[in-house]
Parts: C-alpha cells; structure tokens; sequence
C-alpha cells in the first residue's frame, strides 16, 4: 500500500511527522506538504505561477502552494504510481462545523477523494501539539479499523477530530455529524508602521449546532469524532423552487 501524505501546517510540522511515522506501519509513505503554514487555504489551487517541488528528504516534497497543489501535483506528476490512501495533519486545530470549509487539511484530503481514492483528515482539538502520540496513535487505529472493514466500493472522505487527551481515557470512536458555528467576530482595525488601516480577522464564533450527535458534542465528552464528508454542494431541496424563479428565455431574448 502507498499513502500520500499532506497538512496545511507545513512539512517540517510535528503532527505530519507524527502522522507519517504512524502510517509507515502501513505501507509506503510520501509525504508531500506546503512549504509554510497554509492554514485556511480551503481547497485553493495555485494558478498564476509554476509551483517548486523540492525533495527535502527521501520521499518528502515541500511544495511552495497550497495543501491542494501538493495531492493534486503528488497525483498528476510528481509521483510514479497513484496512491491508495490519502492521509492528512494532524493539524493543530479543530477542524469541526463549518471549520471544515476553510481547512487547508481537509483540503487535502478532499483533494484526493476527488482523484478516486479514499481519503482522511486528523485534527487534534487544540492547538500546540499536547498529547500528540496519543493522536498519532488513535490515527494508526482508525486507519487499520478502515482498512480492515471498509468494503469495496466508491471512496470515502472522513474528518477526524482527537480530543487532546491521553489515549487510554478517551472515552471511544463516534461517528457524527457536522455541527455548527454562530457568524464570526468582528475584524479588529490597526494602524501599520506606515499609517495605513489593516484588519485582522476576528475569531471563529462559538458553537450553534453542538447537539449530541454533532463532531462538536463528541470531542466535548472526550471521544474521537469521525465524519463522513460529501462534496455534493447541490441544494436538492431548492431545485424545484429554483426553477419557478426563473423564465427559460432571458429578458434581452423574448420575442427574438
């Protein structure tokens, strides 16, 4: 077996090196990762300029793009054979609720499932790395428990999110849902050494949706939250209401 490896923290990050020594115990590792930080690059690929692969050690590229650029490049050229997994973090962060739209690791591994192949995003709860070979090896878990009784089929997108907790009081394994989030805050203003007006974006709002059920209950009550992702943005709901909104010929076209 040969995994793919990717993060949105950048290739020399301890939980991609974490990750990568886990998923040796699989198969063969690549690790193909952003040069710097790409945290909230979402599924963005870099079109305006080449990108650089470099070969930092055996089988590990630092990439000068997005977490995206590097599975899409790892699958389109720089790699000689498809891999069958693709594995991304573990991030330094949550990823959970509408996190998941902005996540640079979960963009890598969306960017593999769409390349066919079954894919994972790891993220721990908090930020700093605690407990970080407990995450490591809850990684290694669920990856053997998916390769074992996952059956034949279409791929599949997971998002994980590990409690930063010792592994032998995590609470178990839930699958859920995506929770929510309240609308972010509002941007912080500053003045720059040159007298201009910058903003930092505020932070993230606090939970909506955090029933049980949701990612958001499950890491909360120390379990390891698993998702399982769709990429299908269609509002099926509003399809039919949609098409009453709308007259089939445009205005500028009657009668012509």
């Amino acid at each position: 077996m040969h995994i793919l490896i990717s993060n949105d923290d950048g290739y020399s990050a301890r939980g991609i090196q974490a990750l990568a020594a886990a998923m040796g115990a699989f198969g063969e590792v690549t690790v193909c990762a952003p040069e710097h930080n790409q945290s909230g690059a979402s599924n963005s690929l870099t079109l305006q300029m080449p990108l650089r692969a470099t070969e930092v050690a055996h089988n590990v590229f630092a990439v000068s793009g997005t977490p995206s650029d590097c599975v899409h490049l790892a699958f389109t050229g720089l790699l000689r054979s498809k891999p069958d997994l693709v594995v991304s973090g573990i991030n330094s962060g949550a990823n959970m609720g509408d996190d998941t739209m902005y996540s640079g690791t979960v963009a890598a591994a969306v960017e593999g499932f769409q390349f066919g192949v079954d894919a994972i995003a790891f993220s721990q709860i908090d930020r700093g790395w605690m407990e970080l070979e407990s995450a490591a090896r809850v990684a290694s878990d669920i990856v053997r428990q998916f390769l074992e009784r996952k059956s034949s089929g279409e791929p599949v997108l997971l998002n994980v999110n590990i409690p930063n907790m010792p592994y032998s009081v995590l609470s178990g394994v839930q699958v859920t849902r995506l929770g929510r989030r309240h609308s972010a805050g509002g941007v912080f203003e500053e003045i720059d050494p040159r007298g201009e007006k910058v903003y930092w974006l505020g932070r993230a709002g606090d939970p909506k949706d955090q029933g049980p059920g949701t990612d958001f209950y499950a890491t909360a009550h120390g379990f390891v939250s698993v998702s399982p992702l769709q990429i299908d943005l269609t509002q099926y709901s509003q399809l039919s209401p949609a098409a009453t909104w709308f007259d089939e010929a445009l205005p500028g076209r009657e009668g012509a």
